[in-house]
């Protein structure tokens, strides 16, 4: 029997893959971000030839069970953070978009500052700051690694607070009483190395994106340095661009 979708008509060995590979997705045998097999073994394991794989494939990205890269292949969708231009902390975004974000702390340090920690922070050299290294998740699927340096002059009981699966944003203003409200912010493509690749489990090569903060309370003091490193696949900036007027044309 061939089955119509969309407004095509598809075979039954294009049927028999896409029905398959959902079952796989709905089973939980591929999971959220996950890289599906290269087209080969996926077509061998449920059955069909690569021809009709590939419509299968493009039935469930229509169906937004997938989506692809052109470089890297195939990926069960999952959810992706969205970040526009205002200020919100990772776990505000999840929580807003009904995601459960989840904090591993892989380091946290209190050191003195060095000289050019010192210099964009605007504190004395040597003042003591605190080195916080963070794996982020989202519903258990690994979404960037957080590293932050924050002021602690600025921050005062920040030491002593648990900031396991807490917002770095929140827990500075209730227990610092310290409030963010600007980020200058810079976000470029990288490659992840071998220690990056194993923490958000993809693999070494594989493209990330590197967002840089420096962060601001309402005094407008620099209160830390931010660098953050995410799955491509998990996070989208976005922005709205305005064109000046110009003083000739005022348009």
């Amino acid at each position: 029997m061939t089955e119509t979708q969309g407004g095509t008509r598809l075979g039954p060995a294009v049927t028999k893959a896409r029905d398959a590979i959902a079952a796989l997705i709905s089973d939980g045998v591929f999971t959220p971000h996950q890289k599906l097999p290269g087209e080969r073994d996926l077509a061998a394991q449920v059955g069909v030839s690569r021809v009709s794989l590939r419509d299968a494939l493009a039935v469930l990205e229509r169906d937004g069970l997938l989506e692809s890269s052109p470089w890297r292949g195939w990926f069960v969708r999952g959810e992706r953070m969205a970040e526009r231009v205002e200020l919100t902390s990772f776990t505000e975004m999840a929580r807003a978009r009904g995601i459960t974000p989840t904090t591993q702390i892989q380091q946290e340090e209190r050191r003195p500052a060095t000289d050019d920690e010192a210099s964009v922070l605007g504190v004395a050299a040597d003042a003591p700051v605190l080195e916080l290294h963070r794996l982020r998740l989202l519903d258990g699927v690994p979404a960037c690694i957080d590293v932050s340096v924050i002021a602690l002059g600025r921050a005062s009981g920040l030491e002593d607070a648990p900031l396991e699966n807490a917002s770095l944003y929140e827990t500075l203003e209730r227990v610092s009483g310290v409030r963010i409200v600007r980020s200058d912010y810079s976000v470029q493509a990288a490659a992840a190395d071998t220690a990056t690749a194993r923490l958000l489990r993809i693999d070494p090569g594989d493209p990330v994106l590197i967002g840089e903060e420096v962060a601001y309370d309402a005094a407008g003091s620099p209160v830390l340095l931010g660098r953050t490193i995410y799955r491509a696949e998990t996070y989208r900036f976005q922005a709205t661009l305005f064109r000046p007027a110009t003083p000739e044309t005022g348009a």
